[in-house]
């Protein structure tokens, strides 16, 4: 009779009741709201833009009427000599001066701004923006083209994507999504480094205790390392859903609170333009399809099935923590590729390397999931690479088990990639 349920239930209670389990967990949602809070409150504070004095030296005498400095800019024309420019920016009476030369209206010149540096790249940003509008408004000008054209030229054209598909027709939310499947990405990536390195923790000191030993003689390889795998992954699981319904649980309290302190007639003036703000913020949100939090959660659980008993292998051949490092770049390399190449993986999902990167089973969990968001991967590729992964997870444990068999019999020294080999041909 199998004993993977009894070895994943030990392994779940196990670890479900210690003090590590419970601190994690509670102090996981206090974490995820200050990672949510740190970047709201950096933009608020970032907003605030230090005040700027710049002094213009129109020598075109035509620009220098068509400039307009976004912000919290103060413009400046003078006809002060340059030394004269240079000692007030010394002296901090100016952040900076801006010399606009008659060949700009040619094309043949560049305008140049000198300051002492800092500001940081909103603030160039902002200054080449407005000398590159300023000089086109200034050349049709010059033209004789009417304020019509230029108007016209000025305006905004917004383009909707629309998605085709089976149930209809919908918004196209491409771009979001990619990014939305970065995120995915890279959550999968930490969970199998974090849940997987537990795996290979706790072999590791089974073997260091001697329990291995007593286990072995009651069950199978095989079944330890299967049950070992299901039953951490298991307390992962647990983890997250606590996480997940505590952040919820949070948002809406923050909510509340944030809705009762508000005035709605704050935007627009009136109650009216709160409720039409909602309509105009829903079109920002990712139509997300209905099936890709499924497929996220089964690619999810196949990678860290999969890099979990890979981890468990190097814990099956060592004795202590620091002796896997020799083995652990050839789990984390797996990992880390897909990674770097997620941004051409967004950019070109349907091209050759993604589509062959996303049925490879060690690259399938990060690849698949940001294929899926951005784009409409077809049923068989998705099923494909999920048949793929777990065919390639039951041979990792079944390599792990292997190793695992010769590797609770050897003490007292580190193991090389030949003994590996041979380990996994005779037990």
């Amino acid at each position: 009779m199998s004993q993977i349920p009894v070895i994943a239930h030990r392994e779940y209670t196990q670890r479900v009741r210690s003090k590590a389990f419970i601190i994690a967990t509670a102090l996981g949602p206090i974490l995820m709201l200050v990672l949510l809070a740190v970047p709201i409150l950096a933009a608020v504070f970032s907003s605030e833009e230090e005040a700027r004095t710049i002094a213009v030296v129109d020598q075109s005498e035509v620009i220098g009427d068509y400039l307009d400095f976004p912000g919290n800019y103060e413009v400046e024309e003078t006809r002060q000599t340059i030394d004269e420019l240079r000692a007030r920016v010394d002296a901090g009476e100016l952040s900076g001066y801006l010399v606009l030369p008659p060949s700009l209206l040619s094309g043949d010149g560049a305008a140049r701004y000198y300051s002492r540096g800092g500001g940081g790249i909103m603030a160039t940003e902002r200054i080449e923006d407005s000398v590159r509008d300023a000089v086109r408004e200034a050349r049709i000008l010059q033209t004789g083209a009417p304020d019509a054209v230029l108007g016209i030229l000025s305006e905004r054209v917004d383009v909707q994507m629309i998605q085709i598909t089976d149930e209809g027709e919908r918004t196209d939310s491409t771009q979001i999504l990619a990014v939305f499947g970065y995120f995915m990405g890279f959550l999968i990536y930490i969970c199998v480094i974090l849940y997987g390195a537990i795996v290979m923790r706790g072999v590791i000191e089974e073997k260091t205790s001697r329990i291995s030993e007593l286990i072995a003689s009651s069950a199978r390889p095989f079944d330890l390392m299967m049950g070992k795998v299901l039953g951490i992954g298991a307390m992962g699981l647990t983890q997250w859903l606590i996480w997940i319904f505590a952040g919820v649980g949070l948002t809406f309290v923050a909510g509340l609170v944030l809705g009762s302190v508000m005035d709605p007639t704050l935007i627009d003036g009136d109650a009216a333009g709160a409720a039409a703000a909602t309509p105009q913020f829903r079109q920002f949100l990712p139509d997300i399809p209905s099936l890709f939090p499924v497929y996220f959660l089964l690619f999810f659980l196949g990678g860290y099935l999969l890099y979990s008993s890979l981890m468990a292998a190097i814990g099956s051949a060592v004795e202590q923590e620091a002796d896997a490092q020799q083995f652990m770049w050839i789990v984390i390399m797996p990992l880390i590729i897909p990674t770097v190449l997620i941004v051409n993986v967004m950019s070109n999902p349907d091209g050759v390397l993604a589509t062959t990167m996303s049925l490879i089973p060690l690259f399938s969990p990060i690849v698949m999931v940001v294929r899926m968001a951005a784009t409409n991967v077809p049923w068989w590729e998705i099923w494909l690479s999920l048949v793929l992964l777990a065919g390639a997870f039951v041979f990792a444990i079944w390599i792990s088990s292997r190793i695992y068999r010769v590797g609770i019999l050897s003490y007292g020294k580190r193991p090389t990639f030949k003994e590996l080999a041979r380990w996994m041909r005779e037990a």
